[in-house]
């Protein structure tokens, strides 16, 4: 495999590159996503029925006790709770602010790798099919005649980097519509229990 991933030529290595930064991206996300993932309905429950009983210090010390951006929020809103409801609702938007890029962090840089990887490949094949080429017009002008071998072994070298950002570019691209769903999710989920709070806070 190593002697193969050579035989492509320089323009291996960026695709390489891709694949490993693109792997770090994917593992760092899913972590990150699992650690923050709340049974969100319950949490909310739990928080309003402590604003019911005016515990307001309880329910802001179980916002800061759970990890994930819906906690970020629903303590904003909470932070305004004796405000009015456009007070309430600008509180929450801007603490939204601050949550979603988290959430949405690096999934751009995932993307753009799952754009680029083919093209790198096919860059490579294209500098490989010059450099084939190049050999032909060399030997015709030579005494060595050009023989099937020499012109099959100059192709398949050169179609190895768009089969091996074909490689990288698939995975990647299954990952970062996945990501993009949970984070999307997430967002849906702030969005939610920011009205239902918004709504008993105001009632």
């Amino acid at each position: 495999m190593w002697q193969t991933f050579l035989k492509g030529g320089p323009v291996m290595w960026p695709i390489l590159l891709c694949s490993v930064y693109a792997l770090g991206i994917i593992l760092e996300k899913i972590w990150f996503l699992h650690k923050i993932t709340i049974d969100t309905q319950d949490f909310l429950n739990k928080i309003i029925d402590k604003m019911k009983r005016h515990q307001i210090k309880e329910a802001l010390k179980d916002c800061d006790e759970t990890k994930g951006p819906v906690s970020g929020i629903l303590k904003a809103g909470i932070l305004k709770y004796d405000r009015s409801r456009e007070q309430i609702k600008e509180a929450i938007q801007d603490a939204s602010l601050y949550e979603t890029p988290r959430l949405e962090k690096n999934l751009t840089a995932l993307a753009t790798i799952a754009h680029i990887s083919p093209l790198l490949g096919l860059l490579g094949t294209v500098t490989g099919m010059v450099r084939c080429f190049q050999t032909i017009q060399f030997k015709t002008t030579s005494a060595h005649p050009v023989t099937p071998g020499d012109l099959a072994g100059g192709i398949w070298e050169a179609l190895l980097t768009t089969v091996f950002g074909l490689i990288v570019a698939i995975p990647t691209f299954v990952a970062y519509n996945y990501l993009v769903s949970r984070v999307n999710g997430f967002i849906l989920e702030m969005e939610k229990a920011a009205t239902e709070l918004v709504n008993f806070l105001t009632e």
